[in-house]
């Protein structure tokens, strides 16, 4: 008579894990500009410039199962009497995917992998125009998700119907 207990069941077949993983690889500074173009003269301008904040999101598939996210930030303060700085940052990261659903990529890359980078990338400029010579710039979190679905939205408006809706 055998004893249910010495009975073991798995259901993996294969061993095969198909649940999506996804994993953060590395991070880093892919390109990094500071521009002082009225030095030293700026440092002694009475009037505080006005600050232009332009951000860019972009993936690239680098391998089979690795996504190259980069977060691109440029940030030109500007016064009366000229430019005082101008930054451009390009902060990249490296995500290691596997079993991601198609529909959920392009959320992850324009969405979430913007936001787990972000305050690495807000860090790097702020070091970088402090240590041009002017107060640090510390940016405000940036609700990526919501920027995602705007633009879906409008790009969806701006699409109409499928084709071959009737």
């Amino acid at each position: 008579m055998a004893d249910d207990a010495d009975t073991i069941q798995t259901s993996a077949g294969n061993g095969a894990d198909a649940s999506p993983q996804i994993a953060l690889i590395s991070q880093y500074v892919k390109d990094l500009s500071f521009e002082n173009p009225n030095s030293p003269a700026v440092y002694q301008w009475p009037d505080q410039p006005q600050i232009d904040v332009q951000f860019n999101i972009g993936a690239d598939k680098v391998g089979d199962e690795v996504v190259e996210v980069s977060l691109k930030i440029e940030v030109k303060a500007t016064a009366p009497q000229g430019t005082a700085f101008a930054v451009e940052l390009l902060y990249a990261a490296l995500f290691g995917m596997r079993n991601v659903p198609d529909d959920q990529l392009q959320p992850f890359m324009l969405a979430e992998a913007p936001r787990l980078i972000f305050p690495f990338a807000r860090r790097v400029l702020a070091d970088a125009i402090r240590d041009g010579g002017f107060p640090p710039l510390l940016l405000d979190p940036i609700d990526f998700g919501g920027l995602y679905e705007q633009q879906a939205q409008a790009i969806a408006q701006t699409a109409g119907e499928p084709a071959g809706h009737a």
